[in-house]
């Protein structure tokens, strides 16, 4: 869909998830985060906070902006909870690109997809830095879309011989296997439980949108990897707070995180911690300028969803469709 800019008469491509496969390659995916974190460590980009707004019983909004220099674009992505919507979804996400040469919009996306997309692929650039070269066996926390994406990217990036996954519904849902792609079935397995999938793993991922921990810290051990995404609810964690202060602890952006991720709040309120002890974040690991893990302690990694993604992702989108329509002969301007 085109729509007209009425400042210069240029058009604006608008996309619905319909009109396009959020699905992109992986590895595409994955170039563009990491020019994205490569360009925010150089100071070629910039990611201001998110920002929140909230009415009560009508919308919960945040927004992620952030300014991609080498690209040339600017923009954000807007993210709202509307509790009162009957006729869709609650959650929705739109991100809006816009040019840093002209000023001038160039894509309006419907983002949700994509949101999952680049959650996914933020953990997997974690796991690439952080995760053990002979890793072979992968946990996943939670059975959802955001846990199936993370398995595709998790692959994307490293062989696993075994993945257990756990989800307190997953017995009770029999289609999990064929929501997986058909490459990773073989080396797919329920775990019986959360402590079974965690005790046997190097590499764990949570892709719940639990309130509180879906794991115990006296489970893990000295070099295992712990990713978590949870959800934006105030305080939401996944991971005990109690056990940050005895990891080495990662995250996507310490400008941001540790003020807004549920458990490093919790931790710093209740157990002593300072987000001046997070070892690295994925800016420095990405830029090779970060420091490794210390082979002492549990890893544990925490991705907030960051503007330079959704735009890097959204901007993917953009180049795909432009040139599908260059293939054919077209044109959106």
């Amino acid at each position: 869909m085109l729509n007209s800019s009425p400042a210069s008469g240029n058009a604006t491509l608008i996309l619905r998830q319909a009109d396009f496969n959020a699905l992109l390659p992986e590895q595409d995916v994955l170039q563009a985060l990491r020019a994205a974190f490569q360009s925010l460590y150089a100071g070629t980009s910039v990611q201001p906070p998110q920002a929140t707004g909230f009415i009560p019983d009508r919308v919960d909004m945040i927004w992620y902006p952030a300014i991609l220099g080498d690209q040339e674009i600017f923009g954000a992505k807007l993210s709202p909870w509307l509790p009162r919507r009957k006729d869709g979804p609650q959650v929705t996400a739109w991100t809006i690109l816009c040019s840093l040469l002209t000023g001038e919009p160039v894509l309006l996306c419907d983002s949700k997809a994509l949101t999952t997309e680049r959650t996914a692929a933020t953990t997997a650039l974690a796991i690439e830095k952080l995760a053990p070269r002979s890793a072979q066996r992968l946990a996943l926390i939670g059975a959802g879309p955001v846990g199936i994406a993370h398995l595709r990217y998790a692959w994307a990036i490293h062989p696993w011989s075994e993945i257990r996954v756990y989800s307190r519904t997953l017995y009770a849902d029999d289609s999990f296997m064929q929501r997986i792609p058909a490459h990773l079935r073989q080396h797919a397995t329920v775990a019986a439980s959360a402590e079974s999938a965690v005790k046997n793993s190097e590499v764990v991922l949570l892709c719940t949108s639990s309130l509180v921990p879906v794991i115990d810290s006296r489970w893990l051990q000295a070099g295992q990897l712990v990713t978590s995404v949870t959800t934006h609810a105030t305080h939401a964690h996944e991971f005990p707070p109690a056990a940050i202060p005895d990891c080495d602890v990662y995250c996507d952006y310490r400008a941001t995180s540790p003020a807004i991720a549920g458990e490093m709040v919790l931790a710093a309120a209740q157990h002593g911690w300072r987000g001046d002890a997070i070892r690295s974040d994925l800016p420095e690991l990405i830029s090779g300028k970060g420091l490794q893990p210390s082979g002492n302690a549990p890893i544990f990694f925490r991705s907030m969803g960051l503007g330079i993604e959704d735009l890097a992702i959204a901007n993917l989108v953009l180049r795909a469709h432009q040139g599908k329509l260059d293939a054919q002969g077209g044109s959106w301007k």
